[in-house]
């Protein structure tokens, strides 16, 4: 950690509460929030050689490749170099966590254990207004009335990707691909385990860990 600055990376399978965490996080500690999809579409509308690269592969309907990937994301965290951060969604292959640990040595690891059973039932119960992205949980957001959007009066619909043979097949993918991962940064004693089937109960664990790592960086700043 130098001058105060902190650099973090979040962890988690889809459905397990990452983009609530982080929110709360980046609100708390007033770091910036960083998601490689984001990053993906700053650069392709910035124009920039890297995102009309991207664009290239996109308009082809291909994936982009891991290595463009890593050059985007570097480009945008080179142009925060005196930011402290959150990295979500990123990185995804133990290439990728070399290269990014080579450029810009991580302060923590927030990595989100949640049962696989938990995100199944968590994601059966989601349904979105497919016009607005608003979405709806049943067991702890329902709408006013079943399977009706609150604000238009539209069906609602359950994303493909939240039906739970779906949502299996992307666990298990998720976990072969982030186990690499997440040895790599232990290896480098920078990983924090949370484990939890609630959000708000993960949560307050995830806060007392950062509280006390930036009291350190504050201490060690100071010295």
């Amino acid at each position: 950690m130098k001058s105060g600055l902190f650099r973090a990376v979040i962890l988690g399978a889809p459905g397990s509460g990452k983009g609530t965490i982080s929110e709360r996080i980046v609100k708390i500690f007033k770091m910036k929030h960083f998601s490689s999809g984001d990053m993906l579409r700053s650069q392709m509308s910035a124009k920039t050689a890297l995102g009309l690269h991207a664009k290239e592969f996109i308009d082809r309907g291909q994936l982009v490749p891991d290595d463009l990937i890593l050059q985007l994301v570097l480009a945008e965290l080179r142009n925060a170099q005196q930011e402290s951060w959150l990295l979500d969604g990123f990185p995804r292959t133990h290439h990728q966590a070399e290269s990014l640990w080579k450029e810009f040595p991580i302060d923590t690891v927030i990595n989100l254990n949640v049962p696989f059973e938990t995100i199944v039932d968590r994601l059966k119960a989601r349904w979105v207004h497919l016009p607005s992205g608003r979405i709806y949980n049943l067991e702890f957001n329902p709408p006013k009335e079943p399977g009706i959007d609150d604000i238009t009066g539209e069906p609602l619909a359950q994303r493909i990707d939240d039906q739970p043979e779906t949502v299996l097949t992307r666990l298990k993918i998720y976990a072969d691909t982030v186990a690499p991962i997440v040895e790599f940064f232990r290896a480098k004693g920078v990983v924090s385990d949370f484990a939890g089937k609630e959000t708000n109960v993960i949560w307050p664990n995830v806060e007392q860990n950062l509280r006390a790592l930036f009291s350190r960086s504050a201490s060690s700043v100071k010295k």
